[in-house]
């Protein structure tokens, strides 16, 4: 597996990462096993980054339950921020971010969490200054080493343009292209690591019909899109284009592909290991098409 440096954490991660909000989502305490294969099966083949949060589920408590014995392989990144699994409180103070954190440490089984993101919240909860420094308590206490942010618009450019953290969560695919003139370069230039969510657009290419609601206003683009005719010297494989145009982009770090399949994740790791770079006409044609419909098309969420 392709490993990356991400910013200037000095972290080594893959260049492909694990997502688990589905495990967290669509399993529950009595898959376990299941649960175990997908992450097992992650670090087996090369992949060290997860990424979770506290409000995907029970994620945070099957990563604690299934690999806490193997914390030395993997990177660490999980979000705070959000009220979620019965904590009663208000989203966005130093006390949830701080009751999160704990939280997460014992979900997790483990001494420190490498990357602590704050969760897609707006300008104006960054302007406040609590939630960050929340954050800088808790690195101070050796809770955390690495702070994010992971959002998408004028927050995530917010984010960025403040100098405060050490990388940046963001969606980015072939449908969902805006970071990649209006984040990527200043993120770099910055020195942040960088990393791309919903790098495959919720699977909406190539298809007759929307996958999901959640993937729908990516299908409405991809039909925009691939309505100018045929992308050329595309691989045949939807799911291969997809993930192979957002890796073409090397000021991206990594990527993360979430699933709750133990097959799938095998898959993943097999198609970026065997069948990746794709051509660059492609991912250069995908680059006119965005650029010449999709220009005024915001980040979706």
């Amino acid at each position: 597996m392709e490993m990356r440096t991400l910013g200037n954490t000095g972290l080594e991660i893959s260049r492909l990462g694990a997502g688990l909000s589905e495990i967290g989502s669509r399993l529950s305490l009595t898959d376990e096993d299941t649960a175990a294969r997908v992450l097992n099966g992650a670090l087996d083949g090369g992949i060290n980054f997860l990424d979770t949060s506290a409000c995907y589920g029970i994620s945070e408590e099957l990563i604690g339950r299934t690999i806490a014995h193997r914390r030395h392989e993997y990177v660490l990144a999980t979000k705070c921020g959000h009220i979620t699994g019965g904590y009663a409180g208000e989203e966005w103070t130093a006390k949830t971010v701080t009751d999160s954190i704990d939280r997460s440490l014992e979900r997790m089984r483990t001494d420190f969490i490498d990357l602590m993101q704050l969760h897609s919240c707006e300008v104006d909860v960054l302007e406040r200054g609590e939630v960050i420094e929340a954050l800088h308590v808790a690195r101070q206490a050796g809770k955390i080493r690495f702070i994010g942010y992971s959002g998408d618009n004028e927050a995530a450019q917010w984010a960025v343009e403040s100098g405060i953290f050490d990388t940046l969560q963001t969606s980015f695919n072939l449908v969902d292209q805006r970071a990649r003139t209006r984040l990527f370069p200043q993120a770099k230039a910055k020195g942040m690591g960088t990393i791309a969510k919903r790098p495959i657009a919720n699977g909406a290419w190539g298809v007759s019909k929307s996958p999901s609601a959640y993937a729908d206003g990516y299908f409405e683009r991809a039909q925009i899109m691939a309505g100018n005719g045929l992308i050329p010297n595309a691989p045949k494989d939807r799911i291969l284009l997809a993930l192979g145009f957002t890796l073409a982009h090397d000021e991206i770090d990594t990527v993360i592909i979430g699933t709750r399949n133990p097959a799938h994740m095998q898959a993943n790791m097999e198609l970026v290991e065997a069948e990746l770079p794709i051509n660059p006409e492609a991912v250069e044609a995908l680059h006119r098409r965005f650029d010449e419909v999709g220009k005024g098309w915001v980040q979706l969420r």
